[in-house]
């Protein structure tokens, strides 16, 4: 995969502000582990491979258990690795990220306000809404993931 475009350099302004979205985020109360579970499932979702890379390795490198990763994309077969605030999170965050095939159904809201306040749950579809723009940044402009770019310059 050759990259498209480098839209770190060619739009600095434009991704500060994303930055200043994520900065909001991780201020926001939410546990970081829960944004980064939230954001490899929308990754994983969208296909992105540069964003599953990078949250994958920043789960393991702050200790998930590798047990626990690998089944982030099969959670609700997970059982007990997952929490109730977790499972609430990663369902919303597949509702809100399928938006056009599910239309967010008030089921799903339901279930996500049962178990978030109002705040949180905001904040946690801001959260969403970042990762889906970002997974469209590098998916349509050919990111490359790290593992991809190692692979590509080490010997067999």
């Amino acid at each position: 995969m050759t990259q498209r475009l480098d839209y770190n350099a060619v739009a600095p302004a434009g991704m500060k502000a994303l930055g200043g979205v994520y900065g909001y985020i991780m201020q926001s109360g939410l546990p970081k582990e829960l944004v980064t579970l939230v954001f490899l499932r929308v990754s994983q979702i969208n296909g992105c491979a540069y964003c599953i890379d990078l949250h994958s390795r920043d789960l393991l490198k702050d200790g998930l258990a590798i047990e626990k990763l690998v089944l982030v994309p099969a959670w609700r077969e997970g059982g007990a690795l997952f929490d109730e605030t977790e499972r609430a999170a990663l369902a919303w965050a597949e509702t809100v990220t399928r938006v056009a095939q599910t239309g967010v159904p008030d089921a799903d809201y339901e279930a996500a306000a049962a178990v978030f306040d109002p705040k949180t749950l905001a904040d946690l579809t801001i959260a969403i809404g970042l990762m889906n723009l970002y997974n469209r940044m590098a998916i349509g402009f050919r990111a490359p993931p790290a593992a991809a770019k190692q692979t590509s310059t080490s010997p067999r």
